[in-house]
């Protein structure tokens, strides 16, 4: 069959869903799914698969959006319909920087003191 190779190469060339993508799972995607299902990933789970295979956790979800089931599929990213990609990972915030050495508010910063040695504290005491 001349296009079998054609369309694994589209299988390996496929973008792998991200969690909290939201796709509709055909036949197209694996012989299993004669029905297709709704099913939002938690992740890509890093099992040996076949190549352009791979396994999905996550959950079916029933028409109105709503979890029905927790499952792992074994599914090709190629056959995968994106109905709705999760939002691009947020950056944190950054902090503030804090500043050492600060007195109580309203008052010029505190210098560090100069460390003092043993011989130094008892040179007095002999």
């Amino acid at each position: 069959m001349a296009s079998a190779p054609w369309r694994v190469r589209l299988a390996m060339t496929a973008p792998l869903p991200r969690a909290g993508d939201l796709v509709l799972v055909t036949r197209a995607a694996s012989v299993q799914f004669v029905t297709p299902i709704m099913f939002r990933v938690i992740r890509v789970l890093d099992r040996a698969t076949f190549d352009g295979w791979v396994w999905l956790d996550g959950y079916q979800l029933d028409r109105k959006g709503e979890a029905l089931t927790r499952r792992s599929i074994f599914v090709q990213p190629a056959g995968l319909r994106v109905q709705q990609r999760s939002p691009a990972p947020r950056r944190p915030a950054t902090l503030p920087t804090v500043r050492r050495n600060r007195g109580p508010a309203g008052l010029p910063p505190v210098a560090p003191q100069p460390r003092t040695t043993q011989a130094q504290r008892t040179a007095g005491h002999g």
